[in-house]
């Protein structure tokens, strides 16, 4: 499972996530997990695989991504058989990758639980730029970012997926992930200002 993770990551669209119960598919291809079966793994694996490897890189950076996201999927494996379906498939893999993405992060020396009080020192990239030169200066400015703020930056604007969504993946409150996202937006601005100014600049000549 780790063939093209990282070729992956260029051809992720944002789609979001259905908050309901896991769908009649997705309860057929739980069970067949459970019992084992290899071709139903293979099928989930693939199904999640460039979703999860994209969220992840843009957490936990370019060097630890394929690391973390092969760690979701042992963890999204090994939990198959306490999940209940309180939430969509979907949204329990995202939630298990972020955890894994922050963890991971923690490790390197900084706080990794999301929570109401943590969200605000942990972010995700804007909308990818169309100048390969800005979308560079975007993403190294996004690593700044403390790993809260980037997480609520990629699920949002990235992924494209609600404040609801984005709540109940990181275990907070709606209203939380609304005012996590207008500082974290803000942040991004400030670290990329000179970057964008210099953009500007440079379009003006020519």
């Amino acid at each position: 499972m780790t063939d093209t993770l990282r070729a992956d990551i260029d051809v992720v669209r944002p789609r979001p996530l259905t908050p309901a119960a896991p769908a009649p598919a997705d309860a057929t291809l739980i069970a067949a997990c459970r019992r084992g079966e290899a071709r139903a793994m293979e099928a989930l694996y693939h199904q999640y695989k460039r979703r999860v490897f994209a969220l992840v890189y843009r957490i936990v950076g370019a060097s630890d991504a394929e690391e973390v996201a092969q760690d979701v999927f042992v963890r999204v494996f090994r939990g198959l058989a306490a999940f209940r379906g309180e939430a969509a498939l979907g949204t329990w893999i995202y939630r298990l990758s972020i955890n894994a993405a922050l963890s991971h992060v923690a490790k390197r020396g900084r706080r990794a639980e999301v929570g109401d009080e943590i969200l605000e020192t942990v972010a995700a990239p804007p909308v990818p730029l169309s100048d390969p030169r800005l979308a560079a200066k975007v993403e190294a400015a996004l690593l700044e970012l403390p790993p809260g703020y980037r997480a609520i930056l990629v699920l949002h604007d990235i992924e494209g997926l609600s404040h609801e969504e984005c709540a109940a993946i990181l275990d907070c409150r709606v209203g939380t992930s609304k005012s996590q996202l207008h500082k974290a937006r803000a942040k991004m601005r400030e670290l990329l200002g000179p970057a964008l100014a210099a953009e500007h600049a440079g379009g003006s000549r020519a």
